[in-house]
């Protein structure tokens, strides 16, 4: 039997070596993030995504373990472990096929089965079974079970509760189940039906069907999501001559007389109970796999989402549309800080669209505002058509773009909100929100339980446990990946760094607060609650840009402090060298010298050297600058001016299992269907487009009544 190691090594594709490392790594209490940067060599570099596989897959083999075991001990104190059962339990791979082992096992509350065996029918039912002609009759074999005192008053009774208790049995046959699942799997039908004739949500579901190997996750849980609101009626069907034919090629020996009555206890226990069972189980098996691709793409978009380059050195606005209540705005500058905020009226019902240009031209005259961030909640395309139309008053000089502003009112209306701004009303936050997240996506989305945000499908119908574990993991790998500044990181972002919990995110703030600014890095420690193993954790993704020693400002770990300087000696630099951009040479003379001496001589992995020769040669680097800029624009477009072949530019917003939904500046999002993501094959758009791409699209079609855009990536002639 292969050990957890062997297993996870086979699964995932990596030496047997480098999964028990970070099986003990993890068992020390290491996070993901600091196992993946920093223990490169130890891992053979896998990335992060793979080690929070890994530690996923690695909680699930554990705890089929200790199954397997409260599994073994229960059917040892029955008396009934036979060494063939031991070894089919310990041989399961999965949590299902050691439930359906244990299954005949398990207590049961009382059935049809268990009141039979109560009258002495189990013998019966075994007798039959193991008939062969010649033989008496069924009668003749009941004959010796008939008990009026136990309600066996006739041949007909021990009959029949001899036939419930071989259903049963047939019904906890592990090997029969597994058998059944399969063709259910192979050859299943899952058939939608409406219950509603008014109902317009759901409409391509009614009549829908599709075999149950090739149904997509989103339509499993549009399908499910349907049924539980009442609109949908969901059959699983099959061939049941088939399936019927099944279970009785498990009862049914050649040579028994008693074919027919057989035939007739395996259509029973299939349609009773083996199908019902069965049929909850494939449909349980399709929702949890369309989970897992449903938060598998929730993590992807939110990874792309939190990664989008800042908006960085410009005095922003930030522009929280609405109707009735006015619209918010709020000028925050260059480094976040709230400048002054106000409230103007420019769209229905009050169109105080003169007094709003005033405003709005004293702030920009005022502040030289150069960027304005719009809400695309209520009122937005009202909003971007007054923005759109005063920047050309204005003469020009001010971009805007349409920011998702999802999660915007969960913060604004949370403790943390209340404790950055507490003079500031609910909306007023918003509109800070909407600006920052346009100038720092990371340090601002932070804040916002990431299940708010919005880049998925049917993120409320997902276990919120699961879904909850695998974006926060996301969450810290990019706070991970960027790096945090140690003296302008609020609480909430520095409780995203590896190893910092919240209580201790909050001690760094009243550090700060009390002494001023950190110096470097070793002041950590003198944090309240961060002891050695937090500050080793978390020490190389906190930078100190303004601080003393240059490698403070790296994501070069402390503990490589000595080896990076004794690189830069090797190499004929200094720290001053380095400082002053006077390095560009060292690849190359890290590669005269032999990336493996040099590594030995540092004392150690090359994994390690090169991360520390990139980080020297550009100290304190953001990995966002190196992606395209937002797009920011100075017009709009109306819904009624597109036309199909136009060509546009846009901004992927979403992206789902069956497209991806891209801002073309009309307010309204348009999709670019899978098919038309481009001229190959693609098995799902992630491996095209991800949330904040920029990309050219053509127009397809345009649906006024319904506000659907269709739109195509591929060439178009």
């Amino acid at each position: 039997m292969e050990t957890i190691a062997q297993t996870l090594a086979r699964e995932l594709g990596q030496k047997e070596q480098y999964v028990e490392n970070v099986i003990d790594l993890l068992d020390g209490g290491n996070t993901v993030p600091f196992i993946a940067r920093y223990r490169k060599e130890m891992h053979g570099t896998m990335d992060d995504q793979t080690i929070r596989q890994l530690a996923d897959r690695l909680a699930y083999l554990r705890g089929l373990d200790e199954r397997r075991a409260d599994v073994l001990g229960a059917i040892e104190e029955q008396g009934k472990l036979t060494d063939e059962l031991a070894s089919a339990i310990r041989q399961a791979q999965t949590l299902a096929a050691l439930d359906d082992l244990y299954r005949p096992y398990r207590p049961k509350r009382r059935t049809r089965a268990s009141i039979a065996r109560e009258k002495g029918l189990e013998p019966l039912a075994a007798a039959i079974l193991a008939a062969r002609s010649p033989s008496p009759t069924l009668e003749q074999l009941a004959q010796p079970y008939l008990d009026p005192e136990k309600g066996v008053e006739a041949t007909e009774d021990a009959l029949a509760g001899a036939g419930d208790i071989i259903a049963e049995d047939l019904s906890d046959d592990a090997a029969l189940r597994n058998r059944l699942r399969a063709l259910l799997h192979r050859t299943g039908v899952l058939r939608t039906s409406g219950t509603d004739e008014d109902d317009t949500v759901y409409t391509m579901y009614h009549g829908f069907s599709e075999p149950v190997r090739r149904m997509q996750s989103h339509r499993v849980l549009a399908v499910n999501r349907g049924e539980k609101e009442g609109k949908l009626k969901v059959a699983l069907e099959v061939d049941e001559d088939q399936a019927v034919n099944a279970v009785t090629c498990a009862a049914l020996h050649p040579k028994n007389p008693f074919g027919k009555w057989i035939y007739a206890v395996c259509a029973d226990s299939w349609k009773r109970l083996l199908f019902p069972s069965l049929e909850r189980e494939v449909r349980s098996t399709l929702t949890d796999a369309a989970n897992e691709q449903a938060i598998r793409t929730f993590a992807l978009n939110l990874r792309a989402l939190l990664l989008q380059p800042p908006v960085r050195g410009r005095v922003t606005l930030g522009f929280d549309p609405a109707y009735r209540t006015g619209c918010k705005l709020a000028v925050v500058n260059q480094t976040g800080k709230v400048l002054e905020t106000a409230v103007i009226y420019p769209t229905p019902p009050h169109k105080k669209i003169d007094e709003a240009t005033r405003t709005l031209r004293r702030l920009c005259d005022q502040y030289h505002i150069t960027c304005i961030a719009i809400g695309n909640g209520t009122a937005s395309k009202e909003s971007e058509i007054f923005i759109a139309g005063f920047i050309k008053e204005y003469g020009g000089g001010i971009e805007y773009m349409v920011v998702s502003e999802a999660g915007a009112s969960v913060y604004s209306a949370s403790r943390l909100g209340a404790e950055e701004f507490p003079d500031f009303d609910v909306s007023l936050r918003s509109a800070v929100s909407i600006a920052r997240r346009l100038q720092d996506p990371l340090a601002e989305l932070v804040k916002i339980d990431p299940k708010a945000i919005g880049v998925g499908q049917y993120q409320h119908d997902m276990p919120q446990a699961r879904l909850g574990a695998a974006l926060d993991g996301v969450v810290e790998d990019c706070v991970s990946t960027v790096g945090v500044d140690l003296n302008t990181a609020s609480s909430a972002l520095l409780h995203r760094v590896a190893g910092i919990t919240d209580t201790v995110s909050k001690n760094i703030a009243a550090y700060r607060a009390q002494n001023g600014r950190f110096d470097s890095r070793r002041q950590l420690l003198k944090v309240k609650g961060l002891g050695p193993k937090a500050f080793e954790q978390c020490a190389g993704f906190l930078r100190v840009p303004d601080g003393k020693d240059l490698l403070d400002r790296t994501a070069v770990h402390p503990e490589a402090y000595a080896a990076a300087q004794t690189l830069l000696t090797l190499c004929g630099y200094t720290v001053e060298d380095a400082a002053q951009g006077k390095i560009s040479q060292l690849p190359a003379r890290v590669e005269q010298l032999g990336a493996e001496n040099a590594a030995i001589r540092c004392g150690i992995g090359v994994p390690t050297l090169r991360d520390i020769v990139a980080e020297l040669i550009k100290p304190g680097r953001d990995p966002r600058d190196e992606l395209p800029p937002p797009l920011l624009r100075a017009d709009v477009l109306d819904l009624a001016d597109l036309k199909p072949g136009m060509k546009l530019q846009g901004t992927v917003r979403n992206v789902t299992d069956f497209g991806a939904f891209v801002d073309i500046g009309v307010h309204q999002d348009g999709l670019v269907h899978i098919s038309q993501l481009c001229d190959r094959y693609v098995k799902h758009p992630s491996e095209v487009v991800r949330v904040g791409d920029i990309v050219a699209v053509t127009v397809l079609s345009v649906d006024l009544k319904s506000r659907r855009i269709a739109l195509t990536m591929k060439s178009v002639p």
